[in-house]
């Protein structure tokens, strides 16, 4: 009886003696600039381990090929793949390059674990340095093209007679998308108004934007998605560049962007100066402003750094004063037999920061921190309301990298503060602190999850809770491997207040007191599909498809009332919909990589629904108004650095369901063409675009101007097509 049982033991520890010897031991060295790297987390599949004071890290792993992921907070990550033999003791040695400080790092979601964006569940859409370059030489003073010709966002008119504008992000209003300047709310809290026409690009390194639903990362502000506007940093040498612009519609832009480092220790800095002015012109000679006249500077300076070794600070400061009219033009009258002159006023103030320290472990300590004053002196006819807008923000948080977990925990608070003299029934301070969480968990190299919650605690709306849940997939290795899949669940919910895009149009002077009103709540659905198809050494094809889906409970709208004010303006109120709003669809974007050349295809279908109350359906249910079912893209370029660039875009605009329009209940389809010639000479980049080449105009098909005020006073339609027709503008762009 002993015999076997010595046997069977010998046995045993020979074959588990054989399979340790089959084991490969990897170790590795991380290093930078020559300077070992500790307390970097070094993973393949499920194993994971962190280097040593000598950046060194040792794993015992099975035989044949691994993929090797390196990371560590203010470092870029790396990947490495490896063949090892059985019972083989490799060493490698990779080194990381040390990252420049990212603000948003600690913002975005996606980002707050210090993945690249092909390692992120969480699907973040990059618009690159090169794209904000071609933008900033069609429109050089504002963002709105940027984002417009950005597939699944819509840039759409508020207020015509001024030029007010809100980016939808899937067919969810414009108030429910937070708009970010390097990971801090300076310009408010939401992307309505006249913020995104008083952002030039020049300064931008690149945009980052979540689609769908993201109260779970950013808190309630983010109902619909996020855009984080990420500036440029200073380089290894002083740069100054000089912009100057000319339109053909009489608008003209000087922009100064210089950035220098100050020492060798890390510290640097970026000044954004510039002025903006367009005239206001009657396009269709109706006597009514189809494009509003501007003046408008700006300064941005930034503070800049980075130690390389673990600490980072970034803060910057902003002035934005603007004067903007519209309404009719001189010696015009609107159809009741009155001149109604419109204008707005706007001073900005805003400061921020963001610092960051990261331990010998790797664990990081973030800090970040905002304020704004906006004051805006807005007339609307014979009405004039002044009004100021506060907002003060600070962030706490911590990662925590924990072999293939990675935790991120913080608290956070939100002040706002409305204060109107005309209408001060609709004054209102919002505070709301709150904690949130994020565990971001690498089961295996095909299988990444992301798990986040939020919980704020509003001053006035209670408690709410926002989950969010990411999951992403990714294909074997083989024929297939740059192909992965993005599948997110998540819910928020968004504080109402009395400004909205209705209000924006018509100020509060003609809206009822406001009733006791629930907060608007939204779920949303996507799934993304992503891959690459090589076609040889020098040519690609990108390839994404997107679904999506979301649902908005007690979404506030604006209906009209019964009385008029003393200025003639119908009254309004708001209430939550009996029913809620609805958005689902779909997005195709391919595109053709070849040397120099860049073909890019796209298609979004929108299907929105929302209540209506004038609706005779039993359900009350109909087409959101200004939401194109079908859109479609095409743009090709060509780019050679030392020469130039030549572009050519085709936009498609399908038909869009419209709202107390008295000329049309369903808008026309159109398409929009535009041509970009820019030439490198010496230190001189000289453009010439033209915009909009087949004139498509909505004042062609219809008069902008109602023939008698419409809801809470309005003088004009909806705004579904371009109102400035046809536009050339030429410039220059220096660099020293």
């Amino acid at each position: 009886m002993i015999r076997p049982t010595v046997a069977a033991f010998a046995l045993s520890a020979g074959a588990l003696s054989a399979q340790q010897t089959a084991e490969s031991v990897l170790r590795v060295r991380v290093t930078s600039e020559s300077a070992p790297v500790a307390s970097a987390i070094v993973r393949t599949g499920s194993t994971a381990q962190i280097t040593d004071a000598s950046g060194t890290a040792t794993l015992r792993v099975a035989p044949g090929a691994i993929v090797l992921t390196i990371s560590r907070l203010g470092f870029r990550p790396d990947t490495a793949r490896f063949v090892l033999s059985p019972g083989a003791d490799t060493t490698v040695v990779i080194q990381l390059v040390a990252a420049v400080f990212r603000a948003e790092a600690v913002v975005v979601g996606a980002t707050r674990a210090e993945r690249r964006v092909e390692d992120t569940p969480i699907r973040v859409e990059i618009v690159d340095e090169d794209e904000i370059l071609e933008k900033g030489a069609m429109t050089p003073g504002d963002i709105t093209m940027l984002l417009n010709e950005t597939p699944g966002l819509r840039v759409q008119t508020t207020s015509p007679s001024l030029g007010g504008a809100g980016v939808r992000i899937q067919g969810l209003r414009g108030r429910y998308t937070l708009l970010l300047a390097d990971g801090l709310p300076l310009y408010g809290g939401q992307s309505g108004g006249l913020g995104l026409l008083q952002i030039p690009p020049v300064d931008l390194a690149r945009a980052e934007i979540i689609k769908g639903t993201a109260s779970a990362l950013y808190g309630p502000s983010a109902l619909g998605g996020v855009i984080n506007l990420i500036s440029r940093r200073p380089g290894d040498g002083p740069e100054t560049e000089l912009l100057l612009n000319q339109t053909s519609r009489s608008g003209t832009d000087a922009i100064l962007f210089a950035a220098r480092p100050f020492t060798r220790e890390g510290w640097g800095g970026t000044l954004l100066a510039s002025a903006h002015r367009q005239d206001r012109t009657d396009i269709d000679r109706d006597g009514w402003a189809d494009m509003p006249k501007y003046e408008r500077i700006v300064l941005r300076p930034r503070l800049f750094f980075d130690d390389r070794v673990g600490r980072s600070l970034f803060a910057t400061a902003g002035l934005t004063v603007e004067d903007r009219s519209g309404g009719t033009m001189p010696a015009s009258l609107a159809p009741d037999g009155s001149p109604f002159a419109e204008g707005l006023g706007t001073v900005r103030l805003d400061a921020g920061a963001s610092a960051r320290r990261v331990s010998a472990r790797g664990d990081m300590l973030a800090l970040r921190a905002s304020v704004s004053d906006q004051r805006h002196r807005h007339r609307i006819g014979t009405v004039l309301e002044r009004d100021e807008h506060r907002t003060a923000f600070g962030e706490l948080s911590a990662t925590l990298p924990r072999g293939a977990t990675t935790w991120v925990l913080g608290t956070s608070f939100e002040l706002n503060d409305y204060t109107n003299r005309a209408a001060p029934g609709f004054g209102y301070t919002h505070s709301a602190p709150s904690v949130f969480a994020q565990a971001d968990h690498d089961v295996s190299r095909w299988l990444i999850l992301s798990a986040n919650a939020r919980v704020d605690s509003h001053n006035e709306y209670g408690t709410t809770f926002s989950p969010r849940l990411s999951v992403l997939l990714r294909a074997p290795d083989g024929r297939f491997a740059d192909w992965n899949a993005r599948v997110s669940a998540g819910g928020g919910t968004f504080a109402p207040n009395p400004l909205t895009e209705d209000t924006e149009v018509t100020g509060l002077t003609p809206l009822r007191p406001l009733d006791s009103l629930s907060p608007e709540r939204a779920f949303g659905t996507s799934v993304d599909i992503s891959g690459l198809i090589s076609l040889g050494d020098d040519a690609r094809i990108d390839l994404n498809f997107s679904a999506f889906a979301s649902e908005v409970t007690d979404a506030v709208e604006a209906v009209d009332d019964v009385g008029t004010t003393a200025a003639g303006a119908r009254f309004m109120r708001l209430l939550n919909a009996p029913f809620a709003s609805r958005t689902a669809g779909g997005e195709v974007l391919a595109r053709l990589v070849v040397g120099d050349a860049r073909i890019t295809a796209s298609y979004g279908y929108t299907d929105a629904t929302e209540w209506d109350a004038e609706s005779a359906s039993s359900v009350g249910r109909v087409d959101s108004p200004v939401i194109p079912r079908h859109t479609a893209g095409l743009v090709a370029t060509m780019e050679r650095e030392d020469e130039g660039r030549a572009g050519l875009e085709l936009y498609y605009v399908g038909r869009q369901q419209l709202d107390d329009d008295p000329y049309r209940t369903e808008s026309r389809a159109h398409f929009v063409i535009g041509l970009l010639v820019e030439k490198v000479m010496g230190r001189a980049r000289v453009f010439l675009n033209a915009e909009n080449l087949l004139d498509e105009r909505q004042t062609r098909y219809d008069p902008l101007v109602l023939p008698t005020r419409g809801s809470g006073g309005r003088w004009t339609t909806d705004v579904w097509s371009l109102l400035e027709g046809r536009t050339v503008n030429g410039g220059v762009r220096l660099s020293f």
